[in-house]
């Protein structure tokens, strides 16, 4: 309300020092319960689209491109929905902390890689290793949020080849 009295009264508070950024996010804000409808729509959307994708994987001929498209979108939405809880910035600027910004490249270059090697390269074995990958860059880029989770699945990990090796 004083935003609106202050534009009416003619004086325009600091708007010069306001970044694109902090407008954009000005602009966005949104209550609570319609953030979480937002994160609750996106992930339902992201999920049902990559069962979708699991499930077309069966059809012959173009199963394998409509696996990966709607895999590929499920992962984007799924991604996309914590946008609503965090707001866009905030989201963008975690992508890039220094503990999960080699996650986050991996992650969006496996899931461009997949798109260019069904669509352009055409190359089965190529589709098959970037959706692999895929899943495993977002499912390390995911647990870069809870915290000590990395470090427990290295640990495990490790401990699970040290009993394979003896």
């Amino acid at each position: 309300m004083d935003k609106l009295r202050a534009v009416l009264g003619g004086r325009d508070e600091n708007n010069d020092n306001r970044n694109i950024l902090q407008a954009a996010n000005e602009a966005s804000t949104l209550g609570w319960g319609t953030r979480v409808k937002g994160f609750v729509g996106c992930m339902v959307v992201g999920v049902v689209f990559s069962i979708l994708g699991v499930c077309c994987l069966f059809i012959p001929k173009i199963g394998i491109l409509l696996f990966v498209v709607f895999y590929t979108f499920g992962n984007v939405c799924s991604l996309a929905s914590t946008m609503f809880l965090m707001g866009p910035v905030k989201q963008l600027k975690r992508m890039c902390d220094k503990t999960r910004a080699f996650a986050t490249v991996v992650m969006i270059t496996c899931l461009v890689l997949t798109l260019c090697a069904v669509f352009w390269w055409k190359i089965f074995a190529l589709t098959l290793l970037f959706v692999i990958l895929q899943v495993l860059a977002f499912a390390w880029y995911g647990l870069s949020y809870i915290p000590f989770a990395r470090d427990a699945v290295l640990k495990f990990f490790s401990m699970l080849c040290n009993m394979c090796m003896k």
